[in-house]
């Protein structure tokens, strides 16, 4: 990780403030009209889209806690090209990072949950040895039901201008 690269709250912010993303509390009208035409689905994930100033890519994983919750929350998906193995799980409500996605790993222990402890604002500041062993998706978050959340779908950007551009 390169110590000029900005937070990723800073990313996300700048991107909302030009329209590009929606973030809690935010209104998004194109974010609304796709989770409404979708709104059958519990779970689903965004296109990818590019930061350039911080020079990463993301989508964002939209979810609800209960079948009946009538609006979708939000986890955003990270992938630093720099570290091609994983995707990082980012909570922009608690802006934290929260596990990562094993990109290389067979079977269905792909996902490190990290402890609350070793959560960080900063991927810079978690250490290697904090993520545990891989073991399947987690719940989905604030679920009550055990329903877990879908993996990531196969596909990643190829190069740095992939996707939309923030």
């Amino acid at each position: 990780m390169s110590a000029f690269r900005p937070t990723l709250l800073a990313g996300l912010m700048a991107a909302a403030a030009a329209g590009l993303v929606c973030v809690p509390g935010a209104f998004d009208a194109a974010s609304t009209a796709e989770a409404n035409a979708t709104n059958a689905r519990r779970q689903y994930y965004s296109g990818w889209h590019y930061s350039a100033p911080s020079r990463y890519h993301y989508r964002v994983y939209h979810y609800k806690p209960t079948p009946t919750y009538t609006s979708y929350r939000r986890r955003y998906v990270v992938y630093y090209p720099t570290q091609p193995r994983y995707v990082y799980y980012y909570n922009p409500y608690s802006h934290r990072y929260l596990g990562r996605f094993d990109l290389e790993a067979e079977g269905e222990g792909k996902y490190s949950q990290l402890a609350e402890k070793d959560q960080k604002e900063n991927l810079e500041e978690i250490p290697e040895s904090a993520f545990p062993a891989l073991d399947k998706m987690p719940v989905i978050p604030d679920a009550e039901d055990g329903e877990r959340m879908a993996p990531l779908p196969e596909g990643l950007p190829e190069d740095e201008g992939e996707g939309s551009e923030d």
